[in-house]
This record gives C-alpha cells, structure tokens and sequence, in this order.
C-alpha cells in the first residue's frame, strides 16, 4: 500500500532552515550546511548529474528517502522566493532548466498557476485547495508508489498535524543555527503515534526513522 513519507534534514537545535533565506542562500543564513552530509553521498550527487560520491551509512539513508517513491509534495518556500501572485515571468524553481526529480511535483500555494513542464521528466504542479488535495492529487499520479514529503517546516507541520504521515525520517546533523525555521513547532506537543523504527549514526548525521505505533 502507498505511504506518505516525511523526510527532512534538522540541526542539532531543531531548525531546519536558517534566517534570513535569500537567494544567495535559499536555506537562510548557515542552512546549507544542513545538507553537506547528503550531497556528499554517491545518491545525491548521481541525482545532480554529478559523478563520485560517498557510499555507506549515509548513502544507504540517502537512497532510501526516493526509494520507490512516485509523487513529491512541497511548500511554496521550498521551490523558491517568490511571494504573493507569481507575476508575468513566474519563479521557475531553484533546480534549472533539468530538475534531479523526475517525478511529478505538487506546490502548496494560495495563488493558481498552470502546470510547469522541465526537462528530465519532472513537472510541477501547483494546488491552491490544502494539504489534503495535494496529497490526493500526488497519490494518483504516483501511480501505486508512495509519495514524499519535502519542505519547509511549515509544510511538514501540516502534515502532521492532518495525521497524514505514515513514515517520518529525520536527519539530524551535529550543527547549532540559532534561528530560523524549527520542525516542531505549531504542533501541540510534537507528533504523536510514531514509533522509531531505526537509529543509526555516522560522523557527519544522525538517521531516525519512525513509523506509525500500532493502533496509531
């Protein structure tokens, strides 16, 4: 059966972006250094078009975060720095004209826009009906394959919050950014009904998975 998978990188003080994001640095001041670990890794970097990489622990963690996934959901900050109505030449995304995804890509956003096409296979959609809607809209375009939750925080936050989460993987990498985005806020106490289903650690990150608790 199809899962809705969260997986998000976290500093060691629970942000995972920094402040002020910028175009210079999409990820807030010091957030960058949040994903050295994956990219890194031979997964990431043959994602990018990149040659070499790291294999091992942190390898192994990093491909299981796009192991059989179909769809990816994520926020509006999270594809770019655009705010308000997208204008008469819209944000494109970080990525370029090729995108590593290759899968479709659902965009919370207030504000309508049609579908993006790119190179490589990846287009972008962009939903402006909640959560749940682009949960539904992922699910069927991911055609029997699980669908994946980026970031921000903000959207993670929802997500948990509408109890939609069936896997959640944290990364937790040894660095303080004293500001910015936290994880779990807005939550009421956090996420409830998860149980870890594996701990391992490398010198560079911590890698937790959870799953929903039986009867969860």
């Amino acid at each position: 059966m199809a899962k809705l998978k969260l997986t998000i990188t976290m500093s060691l003080d629970g942000y995972v972006a920094g402040l002020p994001p910028s175009l210079e640095n999409p990820l807030g001041e010091g957030g960058s250094g949040l994903h050295d670990w994956a990219f890194a890794t031979r997964t990431f970097r043959s994602m990018h078009g990149l040659e070499g990489g790291e294999t091992g622990l942190d390898d192994e963690h990093a491909a299981r975060g796009t192991a059989n996934v179909g769809a990816t959901i994520m926020g509006r900050n999270m594809f770019g720095p655009v705010r308000g109505p997208w204008g008469e030449e819209p944000w494109r995304g970080w990525w370029g004209d090729e995108p590593p995804f290759g899968t479709p890509m659902f965009v919370l956003t207030h504000h309508a826009r049609e579908s993006l096409a790119t190179d490589g296979g990846t287009t972008f959609h962009f939903v402006t009906d909640g959560v749940e809607a682009a949960f539904e809209r992922a699910l069927e375009a991911a055609g029997g394959k699980d669908v994946a939750v980026g970031g921000g925080a903000k959207t993670a936050q929802q997500y948990l919050r509408a109890g939609l989460v069936d896997e959640l993987k944290i990364h937790v990498v040894p660095l303080f950014l004293g500001g910015g985005s936290r994880l779990f806020e807005n939550l009421d106490g956090g996420p409830t009904g998860y149980e870890l289903a594996r701990l391992a650690s490398s010198s560079a990150v911590a890698h937790s998975s959870f799953v929903r608790a039986a009867g969860g």
